[in-house]
């Protein structure tokens, strides 16, 4: 029983930042259960954890610099000028309130790689920490499959819009790459060798399932994502042999059961007996693929722990699989070819669709290969001229909203770019954009030397494979994350700068522990040089602590006070007012709160304080086309032409594919009046259509 007990506990005594490692995980398991952790009033509170967690390492397991292997402390460097430089963003951005907002959560996501990378992690903790977190997504996978299955009539619905899954998260993409980013660690660890047979079978089940549950989403992301991820881990990752075997089992696995998922999405507007028949059948075979994969790769696992085989054998072993291996890709690369026809034509199919929007996508048909159609052509345009306007630091943090109004084609209105990298290079310029890829850069470097060199793999061979299969889930991350809106959400965030933060800490370190006499010999020739450079130390962690506290409540606590007015306005308004005066004070770069006090006090035909509210939100974000809009209607309505006929036309220039806008404008113009009253119904009118 001790010797139980100390094997559990010798992980946590070797890597004692384990503990506060494993309560963050906790936390990004709580984000993956609603909404991915987007809204702030969910990652705010978290933010605020993690921070406290990382000044608790801190201050019992101390900062050893000197210890720190080079491209760590680079790269926790560089990510925080970024952070600072998201800062300093406020400065120049039109809309300060985002600019925080964005700042903050980049703010989150160096906290996290702070807290996995700074302290040294071997083999078993690493293990540890990777294998909470792939087995807690692989629960809430499970969860989500039977929830799914038990769902009726309107509740199956609002998880199926459109025939995609996206609950939990809300959002379709983000779900399926909630679960694809645990796929891959899970792949990696189940050919993992000194993990034991058990583990090994349940993470090849887990993966199956995950698969599955991610088609669920039918997200055409994933399904060109995962190729790429696919051959960066067979050009990187050692032991491609192992590799390779581990995925034969799971792919099987996942192709099995693959046909009756697919076929969820498309059955969805039968009648409720088909669906609930197509819904079973695809939870049942994947449920079956998976405990098929479970029991195969657990014996083959058993078998290979207490088989030992002679060097002669595991090379001719090695030969004879990487043959089946090439053998496979060859079959594989002929059938893709002969199912994708003439692959010319093919790229320019996915190009030509890619520029020409929803549209251009081919009629009918499976969703996955219909096309490339979106508005990220038209997205991704605006990026880049916003890039080449302010190359330099960019328009600032989470600016991209405005931008887009001013010059998109479309009729969304995204408020973020789309991709991770032109975020950066919009939203930071080139100064930002360099700075992170210098960081990921030297994080790399880490990575690799904990898990790709000879020696690292021989020293700690369990350190090793933990640390390839965390930067698989963080390439995975990136990868998708190249053409859509990760960046905001938290559950995916965090935990990709989690696993690149428990690569790095796996990497080698120069521990010099000094002798008892040494230490006491040293302390006496320099005390008071000691003594203050701890205090100037202490002092400078304390006064960063409260900023950053600081940063993470009051938005926090301005939103919920926005959140609490918008929930009684109707029955209070005065409680809601005075919600909103506080929502205002509390966070003093946003307009949210006086554009909200303003449509109150519309709805209450109060023009004086709507005027009021509006200006005061014209005052903090002189371009919000919103509150242009309104007040140039309340002018009109006191018959002043001239104010109205300006506000207007900043409107339109701010908006220029607003229909009501340019109505409102051609109006004024022809000398009439716009009732403010008329004008909010039809904006109503139009939210609830694109809500719709």
């Amino acid at each position: 029983m001790r010797s139980v007990s100390n094997r559990l506990t010798e992980p946590l005594r070797r890597a004692p930042a384990t503990l506060p490692a494993l309560v963050a995980i906790a936390l990004f398991v709580v984000w993956a259960t609603s909404q991915a952790g987007y809204p702030l009033t969910h990652w705010a509170p978290g933010g605020l954890v993690v921070l406290a967690l990382l000044a608790l390492a801190a201050a019992v397991l101390r900062v050893r610099l000197s210890e720190m292997p080079l491209p760590v402390k680079l790269a926790l460097a560089c990510f925080a000028v970024y952070t600072a430089l998201s800062y300093l963003s406020i400065l120049w951005a039109d809309v300060p309130g985002d600019a925080w907002e964005g700042a903050n959560r980049t703010l989150l996501y160096l906290l996290v790689f702070a807290l996995f990378a700074t302290w040294r992690q071997y083999g078993t903790s690493a293990a540890l920490l990777l294998c909470v977190w792939t087995f807690s997504i692989i629960g809430l996978a499970l969860f989500v499959l039977l929830h799914v299955d038990g769902a009726h009539g309107a509740g199956l619905e609002a998880l199926f819009p459109g025939g995609r899954l996206t609950y939990p998260s809300s959002y379709a993409n983000a779900n399926a790459a909630q679960w694809l980013m645990a796929f891959w660690p899970a792949l990696l660890l189940v050919r993992t060798s000194q993990l034991h047979w058990s583990l090994r079978a349940l993470l090849a089940g887990g993966a199956v399932l995950l698969a599955e549950v991610a088609l669920l989403s039918q997200s055409r992301g994933s399904l060109y994502a995962t190729p790429v991820v696919l051959v960066l881990v067979f050009v990187l990752v050692p032991q491609r042999t192992r590799t390779f075997a581990a995925l034969i089992a799971i792919a099987a696995g996942i192709a099995a059961a693959a046909r009756p998922v697919l076929h969820v999405g498309n059955d969805l507007n039968s009648h409720e007996e088909v669906v609930h028949a197509t819904l079973h059948s695809a939870m049942t075979a994947t449920l079956l693929a998976a405990l098929v994969v479970t029991l195969v790769v657990g014996v083959a696992a058993a078998i290979e722990a207490r088989l030992e085989l002679s060097q002669a054998s595991a090379t001719r072993t090695n030969r004879v699989v990487g043959a089946i291996a090439i053998a496979a890709l060859v079959a594989a690369i002929a059938g893709g070819w002969a199912a994708a026809g003439d692959p010319v034509a093919r790229v320019r199919h996915g190009w030509d669709t890619f520029k020409g929007g929803y549209a251009a996508n081919s009629s009918g048909g499976d969703r996955l290969t219909s096309g490339l159609g979106s508005n990220r052509y038209d997205f991704y345009r605006v990026a880049l001229d916003e890039f080449k306007a302010h190359p330099l630091v960019g328009i600032g943090a989470d600016n991209f909203q405005q931008a887009y109004l001013a010059k998109g084609h479309s009729e969304e209105t995204p408020r973020y770019p789309h991709s991770v990298e032109l975020r950066a290079l919009t939203q930071t310029g080139i100064v930002g954009a360099l700075i992170a890829l210098l960081g990921l850069a030297a994080a790399l470097v880490a990575v690799a030397r904990a898990g790709v060199l000879r020696s690292a793999r021989r020293a700690d061979p369990l350190g090793a494979a933990v640390a390839m299969a965390s930067l698989a889930g963080f390439g995975y991350w990136i990868v998708h994350g190249s053409f859509d809106w990760f960046w905001e959400f938290a559950a995916l965030g965090a935990p990709a700068f989690a696993l690149l933060g428990l690569a790095c800490a796996l990497a080698p370190r120069r521990e010099e522990p000094l002798a008892v006499e040494q230490e006491a010999s040293a302390s006496a020739r320099v005390p008071r040089q000691r003594a203050g450079g701890r205090t100037v130390a202490l002092g400078a962690g304390i006064v960063a602590l409260l900023i950053g506290a600081a940063s993470f409540v009051l938005p926090w606590l301005s939103q919920l006070q926005l959140e609490h007015a918008a929930r009684i306005w109707t029955k209070a308004p005065r409680q809601a007012y005075s919600a909103l005066a506080d929502s205002a004070s509390l966070n003093p770069l946003s307009d949210e709160a006086y554009l909200e006090a303003g449509s109150i006090a519309l709805r209450f035909g109060d023009l004086a304080r709507a005027e009021r509210q509006f200006s005061l939100a014209l005052g903090r974000v002189p371009n919000d086309a919103y509150a242009s809009l309104e007040r140039g209607a309340i002018a009109s309505t006191r018959d002043e032409h001239k104010d109205a006929l300006q506000l207007f036309e900043q409107a339109v220039r701010l908006d220029p594919r607003n229909p009501l806008a340019q109505q409102a404008l051609a109006s004024v113009r022809l000398g009439k009046t716009v009732d403010v009253d008329e004008l909010n119904r039809a904006i109503l009118t139009k939210g609830q259509q694109l809500g719709g």
